[in-house]
């Protein structure tokens, strides 16, 4: 099974500043991490790697190329690859640019099985990101997913929290 995991370099800190001409995030002088969301997306990839048997975790990110440092940081937590997509095109990008950026990636390196994303980024909270690449690629998506019991053969079994039970 191909599993892709889009993950994103942010701000270590929430006070972050914003350049006024280009309204885009100062990043100089600020430590960046990967997302604490896409941590878990990314080992929830690789365990579910583990129980198919077999397969590949793609690590995708979007940003400049110092976000080169959370693609390693994905692999050396056993995702097999690391796509970096860096234009200076990209600067300032909202969530729907973004969305269709990753979804023009994901065609171009070949078919998956299963995409999955972090509830949403430190730096803009919108939860957005994952929803509107689902909807670019025509491909089915839940939100909220608390844990995932099985994958394959076309179907997935998770378990998502609502506002005031457990969905499976």
């Amino acid at each position: 099974m191909r599993f892709v995991v889009c993950i994103k370099q942010v701000p270590e800190t929430t006070d972050v500043k914003i350049n006024p001409e280009t309204h885009t995030l100062m990043r100089e002088g600020v430590t960046s991490i990967v997302n604490p969301f896409d941590m878990y997306a990314i080992e929830e990839a690789i365990r579910m790697k583990s129980r198919v048997g077999a397969g590949t975790v793609t690590a995708l990110t979007m940003g400049p190329p110092q976000a080169e440092a959370v693609l390693r940081e994905a692999i050396a937590m056993g995702a097999d690859e690391g796509i970096l997509l860096s234009d200076r095109a990209f600067a300032g990008s909202d969530t729907l640019a973004t969305s269709y950026a990753l979804g023009c990636a994901v065609r171009k390196i070949g078919p998956f099985d299963l995409i999955v994303t972090g509830l949403e980024t430190l730096d803009g909270s919108t939860g957005q990101v994952g929803p509107e690449l689902a909807e670019n690629l025509d491909v089915p998506f839940v939100a909220y997913v608390s844990s995932i019991a099985s994958v394959g053969d076309g179907t997935l079994e998770c378990e998502r929290l609502m506002e005031d039970h457990y969905e499976k």
